[in-house]
């Protein structure tokens, strides 16, 4: 962002990892996150933290699989509950600036929206949280969407299995969608969806993949200062 008082909306695409990683519930990481928001709040600018499943989804997902075998469906729904109790979880914590209702349907009609904050889940089974978020921006109009992952780049091919991959700072759409392809699947570890990326690129969205486990790098972008991240435009 070079000014942040320019954007009235910030659309946060949260990777539920971050909230629930494999240890539980990251209290430190909610803490910190809140503190942020409320700071940027301050300065005027808004916020839609979307919220995906994390640690939740792939315990009830892994717990259900030694059990029965799973369709597609069943793994989204499991998924997009997941998302769900973390948006509420989320939504509680904000609770002082935040619309008092989590949002888990993002084409109907939002009415009385005066908050700073609007926190919002899972849709419906075919559509992950970056989807989601991406909608919001498209009915929003806003320009920015920040995904907060658990990396500090996008890389051309997968670093845990290529050594050689090289970090990525700007990218275009036509490029990235290459990168990640055009289908969803429940679980997919990507950057950002490509069915989300597609529809990106259509809005003519950018999306700033940064890393959430360093919210001071967060913050110095929401700032306008330089940070560590990958431009998709």
């Amino acid at each position: 962002m070079k000014k942040t008082t320019e954007v009235e909306t910030v659309i946060l695409s949260v990777g539920g990892s971050l909230v629930v990683p494999s240890a539980g519930i990251d209290t430190e990481f909610l803490k910190n996150f809140k503190k942020m928001i409320s700071k940027h709040s301050e300065r005027g600018l808004r916020f839609v933290v979307v919220v995906g499943g994390g640690g939740t989804a792939r315990a009830y997902q892994n717990a259900a699989k030694k059990v029965v075998k799973l369709t597609r469906d069943d793994l989204d729904w499991l998924g997009i509950h997941s998302t769900r109790l973390n948006g509420h979880l989320m939504r509680t914590i904000l609770r002082d600036f935040a619309y008092p209702v989590m949002i888990k349907d993002p084409t109907r009609p939002l009415k009385n929206w005066h908050e700073p904050v609007l926190v919002v889940a899972g849709w419906k089974p075919g559509w992950s949280t970056d989807y989601v978020a991406t909608r919001m921006a498209k009915k929003l109009g806003a320009k920015i969407l920040i995904n907060l992952s658990n990396i500090d780049y996008v890389c051309d091919k997968d670093p845990s299995k290529f050594p050689e991959a090289k970090k990525i700072k700007e990218i275009a759409w036509q490029d990235f969608r290459k990168i990640v392809g055009d289908t969803w699947d429940p679980g997919m570890n990507v950057p950002f969806d490509p069915v989300a990326s597609k529809l990106a690129e259509q809005c003519k969205l950018e999306v700033v993949i940064l890393n959430g486990k360093k919210l001071k790098n967060v913050d110095n972008f929401l700032s306008g200062k330089k940070m560590i991240g990958t431009r998709i435009f």
